[in-house]
């Protein structure tokens, strides 16, 4: 690899050039483990052969250390079997959209739009809003957003129905309600992923929305496009220009599309979306947001997370954290 590197060819594709990096970075990782173990098993020889008895305490305590290393270890390098999931490194295209419990829902909704944005600025990515709709009492019904960054591997998990059990601040008698909202997670798809032939498209201009006065779109830069073997539509309004807006509603169209795909090609083959923890399926209830107790409970790993508030502001990493690693664990133990 390292002379792969040091070709002129491939250090003139920076494309080329960031993917070997990346991967070289993996296996320092891997050569690293694979030396301290080394290290583990030339010090539980070397207490073995002691006879000073000086030396040999200190060479038996580290020998026991190196024991216990050992096991971290061998766990570490076990995951260099699974293949990491070619679509970690994608854009994302996530949908939230209220779910039951009305008002309360639409407002979670919004809240968890939020949390999202709040989580994709902690990591330096971008966002762009695709569509949204407002809800008539606050919150949204649904929401449209490209995330731009390496996201999938982090969002992939988040698809499902995650409920919230708080008191409204219109319940008068302090009882707690349950509302949810559903997430989807779509890895953006490029124009190689997803052949999209002109003539399957029937694409629809109208005025976007607005509240009036000098900010009302008076041209038809909104797009709406069907993708009619499919029946597939998206729509993009956000953007003054049409341009902007169909580009936008094109990347929507191919990533639909792309995971229909992908859900088809993982059924025929009997394995679990995306590799996900859970089917990833909408109408799986995978986390409840529980706000008098200040409790998150990811039902997938039945584990809890505390401070709430902070969760809610985009403190998402404990528990993605803790997804990855029980997915990784899955497949480690499948791969055995």
């Amino acid at each position: 690899m390292q002379l792969e590197m040091q070709d002129p060819a491939v250090l003139a594709d920076p494309r080329r050039m960031a993917q070997l990096g990346k991967r070289y970075k993996e296996l320092e990782k891997l050569v690293s483990l694979l030396q301290e173990y080394d290290r583990c098993e030339e010090a539980i020889a070397f207490a073995a052969k002691v006879t000073e008895a000086d030396l040999k305490q200190l060479a038996e305590d580290e020998a026991a250390h190196a024991v216990a290393r050992k096991e971290e270890l061998l766990s570490g390098m076990r995951s260099f079997l699974v293949p990491r999931d070619p679509q970690d490194e994608r854009n994302v295209i996530l949908e939230v959209r209220a779910g039951t419990g009305g008002e309360e829902a639409a407002l979670f909704a919004a809240e968890l739009l939020r949390m999202y944005l709040r989580y994709v600025e902690q990591k330096r990515w971008k966002s762009e809003l695709v569509s949204k709709t407002d809800a008539e009492g606050g919150g949204i019904k649904e929401a449209v957003v490209r995330i731009e960054g390496p996201a999938f591997g982090d969002f992939k998990f988040e698809s499902g129905v995650h409920r919230v059990q708080r008191i409204p601040e219109t319940e008068k008698k302090g009882r707690v309600h349950t509302s949810a909202a559903t997430v989807a997670v779509l890895p953006e798809a490029e124009e190689v992923d997803i052949a999209i032939r002109p003539q399957d498209l029937r694409i629809d201009t109208f005025r976007s929305g607005g509240a009036g006065g000098q900010n009302v779109n008076k041209v038809e830069s909104a797009i709406r496009i069907t993708h009619i073997p499919t029946n597939t539509v998206v729509a993009c309004q956000t953007e003054r220009s049409q341009q902007r807006n169909r580009e936008i509603a094109m990347s929507l169209l191919r990533s639909r599309i792309f995971e229909a795909e992908r859900e088809k090609l993982a059924k025929e083959r009997g394995e679990m979306r995306a590799g996900q923890i859970g089917s990833g399926d909408r109408s799986e209830k995978i986390r409840t947001y529980n706000f008098p107790q200040d409790r998150v409970t990811d039902h997938r790993i039945n584990q809890n997370f505390s401070n709430l508030p902070a969760v809610m502001e985009g403190g998402l990493g404990a528990i993605i954290e803790a997804l990855k690693q029980a997915d990784q664990d899955r497949r480690v133990a499948s791969a055995l």
